[in-house]
C-alpha cells in the first residue's frame, strides 16, 4: 500500500466514478481499477461496490476512507512542517483552475514562482468552477483560481486579476468593424457560448432582462474550442479579454467592447479559512497578487 494508491482510492470515493477519477489523476481507467484491486486484496475487504453500473463506497470502504484521508493529510502536514524548517520554502502546492486561466492567466505567475522557489513542486488540476470550489473545500487542492463572485463563507477570497467580457468575432464579421457593440446587436447573430459556468449564467440573465431571444449555434465546454469556432465564423462569442489577447495579435479574432453593460470576469485565489498556509503557499499568493495586479493596472 502506498500514498499514490490511497489518493486514487480517495478520488474514486469522492467522485463515485472510475472514469472521472482517471481523468483527475491523469491515468487510464484500467490503471485506476488495478490500484483499487491491489488495495482491496491487501486490506482483505471490498472497498467499492461496482454493481448496477454505479460506484459506491462500502461500509468497509467508508472506514478505510476515514483512515486514508487522515494518512494523506498527515503526510502532507509532515512534508510541510519539514519544509518550513528550511530557510527557503520547499514542498508542494496544488492549484485548481479552469482551462482559460491555466493557459492565459497563470503561466507567468507559475514561471516567476518557480524561478524564486525552485524547490517547491507545483501541481495544477484543471476543472470547472464548481469542481474547483469542491476541491478547495475537500482539501484536495491548496488554492482554487475562479471568477468572482464567490459566496461560500468557508473560503477566503483574494483578488488577483481584473477582467471583463468582450464580444469576439472573426476579422471579416460585420461586428468587427465596430468600435463597440450592444448586447442586442451581438444577439442578432448566431452565438457560440459556454455550456455552463459564470459567463453562461451572466449572459442568460442579461438576455432575459433585455427580453432578447438569442440563437445558440454551439454550446461548448472549452474556451479554446469556443475561440476556434468563432474564428471559423461559426458564430459570435463572449470571452474574458485576457483570454483573447494572443488571438488579436495574430489577427484571427477581433475583440469588440460591450457598450451598454460591463460584465466583470475578475479572478481570485480562494482557499479555506481554517487552512494553515505554508510559507510556499503564502509566497505564491504574494507573487500572484503582484504580477496580476500589475497587469490589471496596465489594462485600465
Amino acid at each position: 500500500m502506498d500514498f499514490d494508491q490511497l489518493e486514487t482510492f480517495l478520488e474514486v470515493a469522492r467522485l463515485n466514478s472510475f472514469s472521472r477519477a482517471a481523468e483527475r489523476r491523469f491515468r487510464t481507467q484500467p490503471a485506476i481499477s488495478s490500484q483499487i484491486r491491489s488495495l482491496e486484496e491487501e486490506v482483505g475487504a471490498k472497498l467499492l461496490d461496482r454493481s448496477g453500473g454505479k460506484v459506491s463506497v462500502t461500509a468497509s470502504g467508508k472506514l478505510f476512507q476515514k483512515f486514508a484521508e487522515q494518512t494523506v493529510a498527515a503526510r502532507k502536514a509532515m512534508l510541510t512542517a519539514i519544509a518550513e524548517t528550511e530557510r527557503v520554502p520547499r514542498g508542494e502546492i496544488v492549484v485548481g483552475a479552469n482551462e482559460g486561466t491555466c493557459l492565459h492567466i497563470l503561466p507567468e505567475v507559475f514561471a516567476e514562482f518557480k524561478k524564486q522557489y525552485p524547490g517547491v513542486s507545483v501541481n495544477i488540476k484543471r476543472a470547472d468552477y464548481a469542481k474547483i470550489l469542491e476541491s478547495v473545500v475537500d482539501n484536495s487542492v491548496d488554492f482554487g483560481v475562479v471568477s468572482l463572485p464567490v459566496s461560500d463563507a468557508r473560503l477566503t477570497v483574494v483578488l488577483i486579476h481584473r477582467d471583463e467580457l468582450v464580444i469576439i468575432a472573426p476579422p471579416q464579421h460585420p461586428l468587427a468593424k465596430m468600435k463597440s457593440a450592444t448586447i442586442a446587436q451581438a444577439a442578432k447573430f448566431p452565438l457560440v457560448v459556454p455550456k455552463i459556468g459564470h459567463t453562461r449564467d451572466a449572459l442568460e440573465n442579461l438576455f432575459y432582462e433585455r427580453k432578447l431571444k438569442p440563437r445558440y449555434t454551439m454550446e461548448l465546454d472549452s474556451s479554446e474550442l469556443l475561440k476556434r469556432f468563432v474564428a471559423a465564423d461559426a458564430g459570435v462569442g463572449f470571452i474574458a479579454r485576457s483570454n483573447v489577447l494572443e488571438d488579436m495579435r495574430a489577427n484571427s479574432l477581433v475583440a469588440i467592447p460591450i457598450s451598454d453593460v460591463t460584465i466583470r470576469r475578475d479572478l481570485a485565489l480562494v482557499f479555506r479559512k481554517d487552512k494553515a498556509l505554508s510559507r510556499a503557499a503564502l509566497a505564491f499568493i504574494d507573487i500572484a497578487v503582484r504580477i496580476k495586479g500589475m497587469d490589471a493596472a496596465g489594462c485600465q
